[in-house]
């Protein structure tokens, strides 16, 4: 990809006509819902975007892409930081109206656009969103609460603490079993 930063917004039409293909970045810091839904975005950090605008045969402006950007996830698991690279690949179709998005192909994903411009980085920003895990975690090895997983594995002897905590607790068909033995 290049190192040109991504145009705010185009026309659609007429990029759809022509064909045109986009390469460029956006500088995450300007998105500020993408900013504000992971730990931390690296000095300087971009997303890295290549779009493709296109027309199908029943005249829908389409635009597929890709981007790229690494960012600063937390683990569910151990609470900490975590770098991702995060990626997605994606096709959209460019419509006016919740109705017409109601219209596309279920192939296509709706963007919805004000008449003749549509939002570039609201776009990406919306593909970066989507692109987020729901569950970031670390490699289970890599994992700074990697020893508290072990300590919760079969056999690593928090079991046997377990079992003893249980064969102490008063079982509650105990008292069944009494009466059952003394009815005749």
């Amino acid at each position: 990809m290049s190192n040109t930063e991504l145009p705010r917004s185009v026309d659609p039409h007429r990029m759809a006509e022509t064909g045109a293909e986009l390469e460029g970045d956006i500088p995450l810091s300007e998105l500020t819902r993408f900013r504000d839904a992971v730990l931390a975005i690296p000095e300087g950090g971009l997303c890295r975007v290549g779009l493709v605008f296109s027309a199908d045969s029943q005249r829908r402006r389409i635009v597929r892409g890709e981007l790229e950007a690494d960012v600063e996830l937390e683990c569910q698991r151990c609470m900490t930081g975590m770098s991702s690279t995060l990626r997605s690949s994606f096709e959209l179709g460019l419509v006016s109206s919740d109705e017409k998005a109601r219209q596309l192909p279920s192939e296509l994903e709706p963007f919805i656009t004000d008449g003749d411009a549509v939002d570039l980085w609201t776009m990406v920003e919306d593909e970066l969103l989507l692109a987020l895990p729901a569950y970031p975690l670390h490699e289970r090895e890599d994992c700074p609460a990697k020893s508290e997983l072990e300590a919760l594995e079969p056999g690593s002897g928090s079991d046997e603490l377990a079992s003893d905590s249980d064969d102490k607790r008063d079982n509650p068909f105990d008292v069944l079993k009494g009466l059952k033995t003394t009815k005749h």
